[in-house]
């Protein structure tokens, strides 16, 4: 029997990812923002139905939840993948940016879910989180922020509702968020100019992490395992870059502190 998920993010990395693995044998909803992806996606399968969103604008929001509603009566699982990186340091970061990072990557899910909520009675919710929600990277502190925030209200309308929800939090993962990142964070970057080396190493590591990180199928595997167990953990890790984030989180702050002001020093001293 066909079940029917709905998908954002779907035209690079795990969302990609898993549309192509879902839609062999069910009817998947895909979120798409750039025009230019619609026919590649039509392209996958018969049993995938495009649909636009842009995170955001609340409307385009609204009207992809009312496109899906009059397609389906029934979501089976919703799956929250699309998001962005906002970088740079904290005392030049732009805050309207930072409210960019918190909408695509924390309201306009909690929108689109709420919206689609009477679809998804007996179903499941998987967000893609990440290790950095434990809150321990510097440079990337909206980042982390918005995906801390996105767990807990997530978990909240968990416990409040009874809807099964399930946090996965991957560490580094190959797939061009990270190329996309750099791109994005431009005029930040352009910004810190007493921070040439901070902002140098972070340019390296986000392209290093592009192609070094975590296969996307492990993340995806993962994913369908869960969507697959009839009673999920309600959070997951996946990399042991995401375990020992899990693990340092649990140090005290100023522990954590000196560890990261140390490590940001020996990584910045090898930058020519």
């Amino acid at each position: 029997m066909k079940k029917t998920y709905v998908i954002t993010g779907t035209t690079s990395g795990i969302g990609k990812n898993l549309l192509e693995v879902f839609a062999k044998n069910n009817i998947v909803f895909a979120g798409y923002r750039n025009e230019k992806y619609l026919e590649d996606l039509k392209a996958v399968s018969d049993n995938v139905i495009p649909f636009f969103i842009d995170m955001e604008n609340k409307s385009s929001i609204a009207q992809a939840a009312a496109f899906i509603k009059s397609k389906t009566d029934k979501i089976d699982t919703l799956i929250n993948v699309a998001g962005c990186v906002v970088a740079g340091l904290m005392d030049r970061i732009d805050v309207d940016d930072i409210r960019k990072q918190f909408e695509v990557n924390t309201f306009s899910h909690l929108d689109l879910t709420q919206r689609l909520l009477p679809l998804l009675k007996g179903g499941k919710i998987i967000n893609i989180s990440s290790m950095a929600s434990f809150g321990i990277f510097p440079f990337v502190a909206p980042y982390c922020a918005s995906k801390r925030a996105m767990d807990i209200l997530f978990n909240s309308l968990a416990v409040e509702s009874n809807i099964k929800v399930v946090s996965v939090k991957p560490g580094v993962i190959a797939t061009p968020l990270w190329g996309k990142s750099v791109e994005l964070n431009k005029k930040s970057i352009e910004n810190c100019k007493e921070y040439e080396k901070q902002m140098q190493y972070m340019i390296s590591n986000a392209k290093k992490n592009e192609t070094n990180g975590l296969d996307v199928h492990k993340v995806t595997d993962l994913i369908i395992k869960i969507d697959g167990d009839d009673n999920p953990k309600a959070s997951y890790t996946v990399g042991k870059d995401a375990f020992f984030a899990k693990l340092a989180s649990k140090l005290p702050q100023d522990w954590i502190n000196k560890m990261i002001r140390y490590g940001i020093k020996s990584k910045i001293s090898s930058v020519k």
